[in-house]
């Protein structure tokens, strides 16, 4: 017993000692542990994408391996029925690719192309618009020469010292860019390699895991890890899968929506409408809003017609399409999913709205899983004395009695 004590006391003397030297390296040394940490996170890349798509596709290896068991009658080996199984796996997913490229980016590209060629109309109806605008206000034409003339020197020097430099800028990172793409598909390509061999063993890899940690820790506390691990499993699992699956389905239901009412642009909008349902609770105006001013400027009337659209189409998903295929996965209020949202989003940009909202649910369903545990210690079984304002002034004794 006492070596297990000084056993964690040299355990959190040693993660105190280096969570002092990354405050010090990042105040004081330019974060140089930070970015060997970075470095060492883009080497591992590859295993990051491939392990990202052997979760993804988990499930339906799985699914392969009862139905080839089934086929089979067990007679087969099991790293045969496995194999089997994976390359079933990614044929159904290439397929599904194959399928979305052959159909979505022939009319992607279409749009694309209808859509710049129509700029110079865009702009002279834009500038009709605006130019109608001020003859019909003499007022406001007045104030926004006044507010012209104003900032005409600071707006010259905006262009000149930053925008020119951001443009010059923006030029080189595309250059560099395509270097990055290239980098990007042969990670991709490796992370595929990495995800067969996670696949293929993942029980292997299970089972170490297991008794590795096992073999480090109380008995206590590889049933709660184990037993928080499954619980994080669930919530990542059923958000990441459910919210692809809803985003693929509002996607389709909206390109066959615009597509009735005949919209201009619907490919275009209906990938940028399945993609932003992506992120929770904002995604759907973040999607329409662009997609309902490219329509403004072909129609004000189907504008109209796409907002309530597309209003209707996001009450469906969120009482019907999205509970149906999410259910309560994350169990999370919707007041902490709008703060996982922002801060997410702040910190990681979009990746991070999008990730925010399970690794929020994963802290809180911690939180609250030992606030019950310390509440079930003081013997707390009803909400009851939690429901006056203020907890009841304890007893005084009487004056008289001293």
């Amino acid at each position: 017993m006492e070596k297990k004590r000084y056993f964690y006391l040299g355990l959190t003397a040693f993660a105190t000692t280096c969570a002092i030297m990354i405050f010090h390296d990042s105040i004081f040394n330019h974060g140089v542990l930070l970015s060997l940490f970075g470095t060492f996170v883009k080497a591992l890349l590859p295993v990051i994408y491939g392990a990202v798509m052997a979760y993804l596709l988990a499930p339906l290896v799985n699914s392969f391996d009862r139905l080839l068991l089934r086929i089979r009658k067990a007679k087969a080996s099991k790293g045969l029925v496995r194999a089997g199984s994976i390359l079933l796996a990614w044929a159904v997913v290439i397929f599904a690719v194959y399928l979305l490229i052959s159909i979505l980016v022939p009319q992607l590209y279409q749009s694309v192309v209808t859509l710049v060629g129509n700029m110079q109309n865009y702009y002279n109806t834009v500038y009709a618009w605006v130019t109608q605008l001020l003859d019909d206000n003499p007022e406001l034409a007045g104030k926004v020469s006044d507010t012209i003339k104003q900032y005409q020197g600071e707006v010259q020097e905006w262009f000149t010292n930053k925008f020119l430099p951001q443009a010059q800028q923006t030029i080189t990172m595309f250059t560099s860019g395509l270097v990055s793409v290239l980098g990007f598909l042969k990670n991709l390509l490796v992370g595929v390699i990495v995800s067969v061999y996670l696949l293929a063993l993942k029980e292997g890899f299970a089972l170490s895991a297991r008794k590795t940690l096992y073999a480090w820790t109380s008995q206590k506390t590889y049933v709660n890890t184990l037993r928080a691990l499954r619980r994080c499993d669930l919530i990542f699992s059923g958000f990441f899968r459910g919210k692809l699956i809803d985003s693929l389905i509002i996607g389709v239901l909206c390109f066959v929506g615009c597509s009735l009412l005949k919209m201009p642009y619907t490919p275009l909008i209906s990938v940028i409408v399945g993609i932003t349902n992506i992120i929770p609770f904002f995604g759907p105006f973040l999607g329409a809003i662009p997609s309902a001013f490219l329509i403004l400027l072909v129609s004000p009337m189907k504008c109209l017609s796409f907002i309530v659209f597309v209003l209707v189409l996001q009450q469906v998903d969120g009482n019907i399409i999205g509970p149906k295929i999410l259910g309560d996965s994350t169990e999370l209020p919707s007041f902490w999913v709008i703060v996982a949202i922002l801060l997410g989003g702040g910190f990681f940009d979009v990746l991070g709205m999008f990730l925010g909202v399970p690794v929020f649910a994963c802290f809180y369903a911690v939180v609250r899983y030992f606030t019950a545990s310390r509440l079930k210690r003081k013997n707390v079984i009803s909400d009851s004395m939690f429901s006056t304002e203020y907890p009841p002034a304890p007893t005084l004794p009487d004056d008289n009695r001293l």
